[in-house]
């Protein structure tokens, strides 16, 4: 039987309800003898245009069926024995289904793809008003790795979180920090060294694909057992080489909760990297160290959180806020497709609001616990952001706004993402599809060009604030760091520094020819975090 969690993440309630998960599979036995397999001949003869039969049909019909129990999570793999056509008719049917414009896409036969390349076609082209495309967040992952980094907060890698400012002909990336322990950590790797060169490859200036090829191999690695020399520059000028082996690496998603001492009083700072279940207990200390404390002001460091759980971004808006600033009153709303107005397609539940979230959360099982979340009472919360900012941080800046707590951002435009989806596996993938776009109290939900700090607010998701570049020579958490710094000015002077944003992130994306990637599930959270959200039930008392 398949966990709830390995086959879909369900809507957060504050209602005593849970849901039973149908997902599927099974196996018959008998004494008879078996005929011979017969390999299923590859056609389209299930696809007709324009008909889509129940996704149910197709469910965990694999050519490659899992056994066994997933190394996570302990539970049994629901695989039954299948091909690459149902995999990619199921994909079709769930999409035609779930996917919030799923009126915007060219339904061509699948036959012609392979399962991931049919997969990657299954989403809009349209563009947003600034002329990007509005669905930058469609991609998979391999389920036992996407449940690793976060059910058990680990990722496999170096530990190291990177700045790409430059894909292309010459190239630059730059360390934005280390996770604690970890081989870049240990091997002396700091915030701002520069990647030179990979083994004997030139990481700046090559353009011959093999060796592009191996770049991405060695920055982005999946097997134990490889050692990667590593040339960096320091920011003195001094080059150093570094053989790092990749490893499962620990996330410290929150770090650095400091105390500031300012004119106007003490201020905290805390730097939020993703909101994975490890975060709750570190964010409630550095939220218990704030309240001891009487902080006047709160600055929140979210400039690399790509998002994740929908319900943590609530519950942290609540530790900003407090119960008498959001009490009856809505976090987020969702909104699915227009097949959908009234009932959840994923869980089957009534939509509901998503209140500000007051307790500690036993995510594991899915209930609240008795435990009250500390809480600051603010009316102002300075945010710094970048085009990293992404999903649940996004909605945490919308929520806040929704109940009139005003939000400073210091900082470049965040990622523009008001969507969400439920992550599902199927045969071993999980698959991440828009499904949802969020709104706050005020109804407002229309950030998909991102939130821009400004002095001076003209339209919705133009927010007050500085544009401030990210400033590498300094470590996170200090007084002198250039965006941490202009938020302790602004809040004492109500001025922006002197200086404009690079669009370094942006500018990145943008530019063409041979690339390198520039965002990894495992390493990154750009843009690859999603709204998760849990069934919850009430604690009796």
């Amino acid at each position: 039987m398949c966990n709830l969690k390995c086959c879909f993440t369900l809507t957060f309630s504050s209602s005593a309800l849970l849901l039973l998960s149908a997902c599927g599979g099974g196996s018959n036995s008998n004494n008879s003898v078996d005929p011979p397999v017969v390999p299923t001949p590859q056609t389209n003869e299930r696809w007709v245009r324009g008909v889509f039969e129940d996704e149910s049909l197709f469910k965990d019909s694999c050519a490659v069926p899992r056994n066994g129990v997933s190394s996570v999570t302990g539970d049994a793999f629901s695989d039954v024995v299948g091909n690459v056509q149902d995999e990619k008719l199921w994909l079709r049917s769930w999409t035609n289904n779930t996917y919030l414009w799923y009126d915007e896409i060219d339904d061509n036969d699948p036959s012609n793809f392979s399962v991931l390349s049919y997969f990657a076609q299954l989403k809009t082209d349209f563009r947003t008003d600034s002329g990007s495309f509005k669905d930058n967040f469609h991609f998979s992952q391999g389920t036992e790795e996407y449940l690793t980094r976060t059910q058990s907060g680990l990722t496999f890698g170096y530990g190291l979180s990177w700045q790409f400012v430059q894909a292309t002909v010459p190239r630059k990336i730059i360390v934005r920090y280390t996770e604690p322990g970890s081989p870049a950590e240990l091997a002396g790797i700091e915030r701002g060294d520069e990647l030179i060169a990979i083994d004997a490859i030139d990481f700046i200036s090559t353009e011959d694909a093999n060796e592009v090829d191996a770049i991405n191999q060695a920055l982005f690695p999946t097997s134990t057992g490889q050692n990667v020399n590593f040339t960096i520059q320091k920011q003195n000028g001094e080059q150093r080489s570094y053989q790092l082996s990749p490893s499962n690496v620990r996330l410290s998603p929150v770090r650095n909760s400091t105390l500031l001492s300012t004119n106007i009083g003490t201020v905290g700072y805390v730097q939020f990297n993703s909101h994975i279940q490890s975060a709750q207990s570190q964010l409630i200390s550095a939220f218990n160290l704030f309240s001891q404390n009487n902080v006047q002001a709160l600055v929140l460091d979210m400039r690399y959180n790509g998002g994740g759980l929908l319900s943590m971004a609530s519950q942290l808006a609540f530790m900003v806020s407090g119960q008498q600033q959001t009490d009856g009153l809505t976090f987020d709303e969702l909104k699915f497709n227009d097949k959908h107005a009234t009932f959840d397609p994923i869980t089957g539940r009534r939509i509901q609001a998503t209140p500000f979230y007051g307790r500690e959360i036993d995510y594991d099982q899915g209930l609240f616990t008795s435990n009250a979340l500390p809480s600051l009472g603010l009316n102002t919360v300075y945010v710094l952001t970048s085009g990293a900012t992404c999903s649940a941080s996004e909605a945490l800046i919308n929520g806040l706004r929704g109940i009139d707590i005003e939000v400073v951002l210091m900082g470049d435009t965040t990622c523009g993402k008001p969507y969400g989806f439920y992550p599902q596996d199927n045969c071993g993938t999980t698959y991440f599809t828009i499904q949802f776009q969020g709104s706050n109290q005020k109804g407002f939900g229309e950030y998909a060009d991102g939130f821009s700090p400004t002095l001076t607010p003209i339209f919705e998701a133009d927010v007050q604030g500085c544009l401030v570049e990210d400033d590498f020579s300094h470590e996170l958490g200090s007084a002198n760091e250039g965006m941490l710094s202009a938020a302790l000015n602004y809040m004492q002077t109500g001025e922006c520094p002197v200086q404009a944003s690079s669009k370094s992130f942006n500018a990145a994306l943008l530019s063409q020819g041979p690339r390198i990637r520039t965002t990894s599930s495992v390493v990154d959270a750009i843009i690859l975090e999603n709204a998760i959200n849990q069934v919850i039930t009430e604690p009796t008392n």
